[in-house]
């Protein structure tokens, strides 16, 4: 027996999953510890009783996502409007080093993920999904790529993308706190709060700068600017088609977005409301991610699942050593150094609520660190998703 869903009855049960991944996430402490979004909770719960009815034969539910792409568009494309050159330029130093590191550290997951499923006989974009697409971009990215992959002959990549997305939560929870508090005892490092008084002023002046009310015509302005730059990507996407470029359609609006972005940072007479960008943008983002996980078919990962297994384990192998030796020295060997590494663990293998759980957990033992609470969100929450989707394509149409 199938229970086919129309796009409006499947939206309407992706938002009762999001709701159903909140009442858990409330009551279940380890959902809490790692950070697992309400959608990913649900849709995950979903996905599992489609396995038992395809195991039992029984029969399926079927799933109508032809809107999955549109909400999916809407939250990269607010993510586009973060990026900020002037702020980058104002994070200093530290937030460039930091930015540099983590597009290496891309780099390296990507190289690692495509070399061992080659090394197991898998598609080599198959690799890609088990580098930092699903960890540095999680769900998210994993949601956008996944299908791409997929009407380009790559079996399985969505599910593959999300499994590994789904791993990479838990695992650079577990990893951050260790790798920090290792790093601390060893060079016996202290936090030298008076020290980072001016970024702790800087960090306080962008926080009341960003508190603004939220009122109706600021949220119109938002979801208007939103959907402008989604319409001028579809023409950049077809630039991009004609020279033979695959890209996934957010990547054209994205790339608009930021544009309008650093226009406006230069003429204040454009005016970018980002925090109700970034609202409806989330808004986006888990009406996408619920549908994404409902429709994952976990019974396809059955035969893969120890390639999967070795390649997961690499990939915490590569973030332990990367943080450890090339984070903590790049970023200046101290205190604050040992803080960034737990978020750089936290982010670059699940998302930035990761990093900021595991900065809260070392702090709350060793002292602050404004400087890392300063740089990792600029970082983290801004920049390195777009610099993350730039690499990713670079290795795409290099493999492709």
């Amino acid at each position: 027996m199938t229970l086919a869903l129309n796009s409006y009855q499947t939206m309407a049960v992706g938002i009762f999953l999001y709701y159903l991944g909140k009442f858990l996430k409330a009551r279940i402490r380890l959902l809490r510890t790692y950070c697992i979004p309400n959608p990913v909770i649900g849709g995950i719960l979903f996905a599992i009783l489609n396995l038992v009815l395809h195991q039992s034969g029984m029969g399926a539910i079927k799933l109508d996502t032809v809107q999955q792409s549109f909400y999916m568009n809407m939250f990269f494309t607010s993510v586009g409007f973060t990026a900020s050159f002037s702020l980058l330029r104002k994070g200093g130093r530290d937030v460039l080093i930091l930015t540099v590191i983590c597009a290496a550290l891309i780099a390296c997951q990507d190289f690692l993920g495509v070399l061992l499923a080659k090394i197991f006989g898998l598609h080599p974009l198959l690799g890609l999904c088990t580098g930092s697409i699903p960890l540095v971009g999680g769900h998210g990215t994993s949601g956008a790529f996944g299908p791409l992959f997929e009407s380009m002959g790559v079996a399985r990549a969505s599910t593959v993308a999300i499994a590994m997305a789904t791993f990479g939560l838990i695992a650079g929870s577990i990893l951050g706190g260790p790798l920090a508090t290792g790093l601390i005892r060893k060079h016996h490092l202290k936090s030298h709060e008076t020290e980072v008084v001016q970024l702790q002023e800087q960090a306080s002046s962008m926080e009341e700068k960003a508190v603004i009310p939220m009122v109706p015509e600021r949220f119109m302005a938002a979801t208007g600017e939103i959907l402008f730059a989604m319409g001028l990507g579809t023409v950049l996407a077809g630039f991009f088609k004609s020279v033979n470029l695959v890209f996934p359609g957010y990547i054209s609006s994205m790339i608009i977005a930021a544009l309008i972005r650093n226009l406006s940072d230069a003429n204040p007479h454009i005016e970018v409301p980002i925090p109700e960008i970034q609202t409806v943008g989330d808004v986006g983002l888990n009406i996408f991610l619920s549908m994404a996980l409902m429709s994952l078919r976990i019974w396809e990962l059955v035969d893969i699942a120890g390639a999967l297994s070795v390649i997961a384990v690499a990939q915490m192998v590569l973030m332990a050593l990367f943080t450890y030796f090339i984070v903590f020295n790049a970023m200046g060997r101290n205190y604050d150094a040992a803080v960034e590494v737990s978020a750089v663990a936290g982010f670059g293998m699940g998302a930035t609520p990761n990093a900021m759980a595991n900065m809260s957990a070392v702090t709350s033992v060793y002292g602050p660190s404004t400087r890392a609470f300063f740089c990792v969100p600029l970082v983290g929450a801004m920049f390195i998703d777009f610099v993350n989707s730039s690499i990713i394509m670079i290795f795409v149409n290099v493999l492709k």
